[in-house]
């Protein structure tokens, strides 16, 4: 009996930036009030790039809680927060919205200028300035998905080495 891989990659589509454009949309008005910011990031933030069927959304606020006092306006307009994985990562607040669309959306509310928030741009801003840089991702994340077909957190961690390698040549 063979299973369903549970990381699989698709190719880049102009759907993707339009796609966060409208979930942008939604936060802001889930937010309207408070100070933000809202980023694309993740692998679908670069032009090109293979990457799992998922926006990540980047939202930095002044004080996490700006997202915590916001919970019940972000779950009104489809997100689930996620509680269980501050353990791992205590500064983010962290939600999942399943999309009407083949799209999974992850926000993730995060200190504006803080470690997280400078370390997600970073890393997607390298990818989109350095075509090179980029397209070794790229490869690397076909094999992973390959090797750790169905094993998502492998393929993440397996993944962390070269994104701390970028990080520390452009932070």
């Amino acid at each position: 009996m063979s299973s369903i891989p549970s990381v699989i990659l698709a190719e880049y589509t102009a759907a993707w930036p339009e796609e966060f454009n409208r979930i942008a949309a939604d936060v802001a008005t889930a937010l309207a009030g408070d100070d933000y910011s809202i980023e694309h990031i993740g692998s679908t933030s670069v032009q090109g790039l293979c990457a799992k069927p998922v926006i990540d959304v980047l939202v930095g606020v002044a004080s996490l809680e700006v997202i915590a006092n916001r919970t019940s306006e972000l779950q009104d307009i489809g997100f689930r927060y996620r509680p269980e994985y501050e353990s791992q990562i205590p500064l983010r607040r962290y939600f999942v919205r399943d999309s009407t669309s083949a799209m999974r959306v992850h926000l993730h509310g995060v200190l504006l200028g803080g470690k997280l928030w400078k370390e997600h741009l970073a890393f997607r801003d390298a990818l989109r300035s350095d075509l090179i840089l980029a397209s070794q991702y790229a490869m690397l994340k076909r094999a992973l998905a390959v090797q750790y077909a169905n094993d998502k957190a492998g393929y993440t961690q397996a993944k962390s080495p070269f994104i701390q390698a970028v990080l520390r040549d452009h932070l």
